[in-house]
């Protein structure tokens, strides 16, 4: 591979730092780049488009990380105007008692971004995507499993 793989992390808004922080650390166990921009689907469609158009003309692999609650049109938005992998990792949220999560659940048809909840568990599936061109992230995802099932093991010897 001749160019580093990229996460690009797009939240909705600077109320999601915490969750993008989170993660881009999970991207750090993988060495995988990161870089997070701040775009609204709704109130600043031109500029999140903007981003957008940064990103795909770069040339290296990338998968984009949504990261917006609520009202999850920055998912769909994004998944519609890339070519790359879009994986929709919305804030956890009480709004709504969690019903704000259908948002990012239910798109139009041929619009097709991944949900996934957890920070680590969006930045391992972006890191299985990238490790079967990857060999050097084939080999940190290989590990990192096999920490998950030392971890498991080392906890049923000690129970």
């Amino acid at each position: 591979m001749t160019h580093k793989p990229l996460i690009v992390i797009l939240a909705g808004s600077k109320a999601d730092q915490k969750h993008c922080e989170n993660i881009s650390n999970a991207a750090k166990e993988f060495n995988i780049d990161v870089v997070t921009r701040i775009g609204s689907a709704h109130k600043t469609a031109e500029h999140a488009l903007a981003i957008l158009k940064q990103y795909e003309a770069d040339p290296r692999p990338k998968i984009y990380i949504t990261v917006a609650g609520r009202s999850n049109a920055l998912s769909g938005f994004t998944d519609g105007a890339v070519k790359a992998p879009v994986i929709a990792c919305p804030p956890p949220s009480e709004s709504f008692g969690g019903m704000d999560i259908f948002s990012s659940l239910r798109m139009p048809s041929g619009i097709a971004p991944a949900v996934i909840l957890e920070p680590l568990n969006a930045v391992l599936f972006a890191a299985k995507v990238f490790a079967l061109q990857d060999p050097t992230i084939h080999e940190r995802v290989a590990k990192f499993q096999q920490q998950q099932q030392e971890r498991i093991l080392e906890d049923d010897k000690n129970i």
